[in-house]
């Protein structure tokens, strides 16, 4: 047998009914008192005996209008509370979603108004973020689209330069064939990167962790970074503490992270002829700094070179050389925050420096 709550409409329709019927006894005690005084009148006495019924018939009568009476006033607050619940449920049915019932009681109705008010603030937000996803969609394929047409039109115009003349001379030939190719690889490398972008969104992409030696790692990076130091006519060099560093890790995740901030510095920072590398232990962290020493990012452009489709200031590189998709750092960005890191940036006259944090195993 269910137990009825103190704070319960039950038990308030049921003390309302209680109520009602007590005080209608109250008032047919009154009468029937009122009577047996009258019946001491003989003529009123022999009219009364004689027509019993009808007394008794409208006795009844009276005691139910009393009692529906005296209910219904005693409820009143609670019907225009439910009214005013009902009449929000359909402002909310018509798409009005600004709404915002008092709890004026801690029984089911007040309970009622609270879910009501939750529920609308919660359409409200799936409707908010479904627009803003909306955006992003329409924000997504504006620039998707810009950023493989560029390459492929230029492509598309040298493979029909190629085609419609007569190139006599072979070095011509290999000239204009190699841009296409080089335009070609380029959408393919921006086609990966929205690729990846895209499978590390996914809420369910999962990583494979092991226990990775941080130096170990990072050295190994910069040892296939070697080459393009050379060609850049650029040095690095690398500050370590002794203490050796492990971290639970996908180590090809991280690989990329350390891989795009080393080649952006190589790439930004070539004025500056050197790259330094700093590995250290705070705290609970391993604290992993890039820096480069070249041309600064403005300082207005600090906050957003992590979103996607960012695409450093022109001033900072050459026109050959600002083929970025935009997506480079939104990709380290993310790769950082699914191992429960964090990462940073800092840019001044002096220097550059990408700062990572990732939790130590």
């Amino acid at each position: 047998m269910k137990r009825i709550k103190i704070n319960s409409v039950k038990l308030e329709l049921v003390l309302a009914l209680f109520i009602s019927a007590t005080l209608t006894g109250i008032i047919i005690l009154f009468l029937c008192y009122l009577l047996i005084l009258g019946s001491a009148n003989h003529g009123f006495a022999v009219f009364f005996f004689k027509h019993l019924f009808a007394f008794v018939f409208s006795f009844l009568i009276l005691s139910v209008v009393l009692i529906i009476t005296f209910f219904l006033l005693i409820i009143k607050k609670n019907v225009e509370y439910l009214e005013a619940i009902t009449y929000n449920l359909r402002k909310i049915s018509k798409g009005n979603l600004d709404i915002n019932i008092p709890v004026k009681s801690q029984d089911e109705l007040g309970i009622m108004a609270q879910t009501v008010n939750e529920m609308a603030v919660q359409l409200k937000n799936a409707i908010e973020e479904e627009r803003r996803l909306e955006k992003t969609k329409s924000d997504l394929i504006t620039n998707i689209s810009h950023d493989l047409r560029t390459p492929l039109t230029s492509m598309l115009g040298y493979l029909e330069l190629i085609n419609s003349t007569e190139l006599k001379e072979e070095e011509l030939l290999k000239k204009y064939s190699g841009i296409a190719r080089n335009q070609g690889m380029d959408l393919k490398i921006r086609i990966d990167e929205l690729f990846d972008y895209t499978k590390l969104s996914d809420k369910d992409f999962n990583i494979q962790k092991t226990k990775i030696s941080l130096k170990e790692l990072i050295e190994q990076i910069l040892i296939g970074f070697i080459p393009a130091f050379e060609e850049a006519d650029m040095e690095y060099q690398m500050f370590f503490c002794e203490e050796k560093i492990f971290i639970n890790a996908d180590a090809f995740l991280l690989t990329r992270v350390f891989d795009n901030l080393v080649s952006n510095a190589l790439k930004y920072g070539n004025s500056g002829k050197q790259v330094d590398i700093k590995l250290q232990k705070e705290s609970m962290e391993a604290v992993v700094q890039v820096i480069s020493y070249g041309n600064q990012i403005p300082k207005e452009e600090l906050p957003y070179i992590f979103e996607k489709f960012y695409k450093i200031d022109k001033s900072r590189t050459s026109l050959s050389e600002n083929t970025s998709s935009g997506l480079g750092l939104a990709i380290v960005k993310r790769i950082v925050e699914i191992h429960d890191g964090s990462i940073l940036a800092e840019s001044s006259i002096n220097e550059t420096i990408f700062e990572v944090k990732l939790p130590l195993l």
